[in-house]
């Protein structure tokens, strides 16, 4: 089964780091205030060209709501994230179908309709107050604030903006981060795709079509689509498996039997298994947490059975069922050449992730030391010092992990970084050479590689300044 889509993900990994690395979160922030169609319209967007990991998302809809975007764009954000991206697209595309590709998409847009619709009545403004103060009770008592945390100010945030998109675009140093972005999402949830394929591939094999029967009734009209499309949701919560890990498991249960329409409801439920029920818990307390459930599991039943009938009025449900989900044994085929082909791709990217150093990238960088994603230092949703190190997390979760054994996950991080700043950043600070600006490595705007000294830069204006005369500069630089 993994053969079969190992290509598949690595183009998905791939455009989704592109995407990544040209669309910051500062974008994010600035473009999430408000409520109203408009700022969902830009949520969704802003979803869709964001990683695929349900944790990942869930902690930037935190850190988003945290500074000031609205509640219902913040999970509207969550939904596009985990069910609008193109590397879950095409994994579907080759596991279950085409149609399950279209229906993914389609529905989940109508799931944010819907969702935009019953938000008014499960988040009305005093539960949402009510949230953003938990929520910040909690930032209270376990973190600095965040100018604390990063040493910047938000006047020094500002002015540290990346490169313009034109420039990276073009540039090495781009292309590079958005590799790393990649090589940061793999190693994100490589668990979960491990997980989903292991256990995808054990009940493909050893759980018989008629166990399937006695969880999803069968042969009832309208009431099997409705139960089918509601007890996806409730095997999605207790699967523990999320993001683009459970669609091996979604279609080891359209083998076994479950309806269209309940397969869609099951991949479109990865916002609700049991340890993200906890984080939102914690993040919002329990009574914002079960509203966050019911309303997921409504919009996410409701949308699987709407899709399901709509596909069957179209004449496009599969008529047939697989036998097996991939081939068993290995055979030389279109399959095999694209994955040769994708594997050298694999290959370039990870060159260029392992030389950005080299090729100017990787400011303003750093990697979660427990995850393995890649985040940006100025907006990461957490972070702890350790042995004066700064060690930036995707979540509070991963935070929490290191806290526990920080020796365990700062090892780690030395045997792979190969002395590279964007596993940590040092508590030591350098002078923009043009302006003398004293800035933090881990923070910086930008910055140059010249003749073997790494120039740190407060903004892409000294960087272009000295571009221009790096003779000029570099006498009087220190780093």
């Amino acid at each position: 089964m993994f053969w079969e889509t190992l290509w598949a993900l690595v183009l998905g990994f791939g455009l989704s780091g592109v995407v990544q690395a040209f669309v910051t979160r500062g974008d994010m922030e600035r473009a999430l205030g408000r409520p109203g169609a408009r700022t969902l319209g830009k949520a969704t967007f802003l979803g869709m060209v964001s990683s695929s990991c349900s944790y990942a998302a869930t902690a930037m809809a935190k850190s988003l709501f945290q500074k000031g975007a609205d509640f219902t764009a913040s999970l509207v954000f969550m939904i596009a994230s985990t069910n609008l991206v193109v590397e879950l697209g095409i994994v579907l595309a080759l596991l279950l179908g085409w149609q399950f590709t279209a229906s993914e998409f389609v529905g989940g847009f109508l799931m944010i309709a819907m969702f935009a619709v019953i938000a008014r009545f499960f988040f009305p403004r005093t539960v949402v107050d009510a949230a953003r103060s938990h929520l910040q009770a909690g930032a209270d008592a376990g973190a600095h604030d965040h100018q604390a945390m990063s040493g910047m100010s938000l006047a020094d945030q500002e002015a540290a903006e990346r490169v313009p998109f034109h420039i990276r675009v073009r540039s090495l140093a781009g292309w590079s981060d958005a590799a790393s972005y990649t090589m940061a999402d793999i190693t994100m949830l490589r668990r979960e795709m491990v997980i989903g394929f292991g256990v995808a591939g054990f009940l493909a094999v050893l759980v018989p079509d008629a166990v399937w029967g006695h969880v999803f009734i069968s042969g009832n009209g309208f009431w099997t689509s409705l139960e089918n499309a509601f007890v996806g949701p409730f095997i999605a919560i207790i699967s523990f498996i999320c993001s683009i890990g459970n669609v091996p498991l979604a279609a080891a249960l359209w083998k076994g039997g479950i309806s269209f329409g309940g397969v869609v409801a099951f991949i479109f439920a990865d916002l609700i298994t049991l340890p993200l029920l906890i984080i939102y818990r914690k993040y919002f307390g329990t009574k914002v947490m079960l509203r966050i459930l019911v309303s997921f599991w409504i919009v996410m039943s409701l949308g699987g059975l709407a899709i399901g009938y709509l596909v069957q009025a179209l004449g496009l449900v599969p008529t047939s069922r697989p036998t097996q989900i991939a081939p068993t044994s290995f055979a030389f085929n279109y399959t095999s050449v694209l994955d040769v082909i994708f594997l050298a791709i694999f290959g370039i990217l990870y060159y260029l992730h392992r030389n950005r150093a080299r090729f100017g990238g990787g400011a303003g960088y750093a990697i979660d030391p427990v995850c393995g994603m890649q985040v940006e230092t100025s907006s990461a949703p957490a972070r702890a010092t350790h042995n004066g190190v700064i060690q930036h997390f995707c979540s509070d979760r991963c935070r929490e992990k290191f806290a526990r054994k920080p020796e365990r996950f700062v090892s780690a991080v030395a045997d792979t970084s190969g002395g590279s700043e964007m596993y940590g950043e040092a508590d030591a600070r350098a002078d923009d050479p043009v302006c003398g600006m004293t800035v933090e490595p881990g923070t910086a705007a930008t910055h140059r590689i010249h003749e073997g000294r790494v120039l740190y830069f407060c903004s892409t204006g000294c960087a272009e300044a000295f571009d221009l005369d790096p003779v000029r500069y570099t006498a009087t630089a220190t780093h």
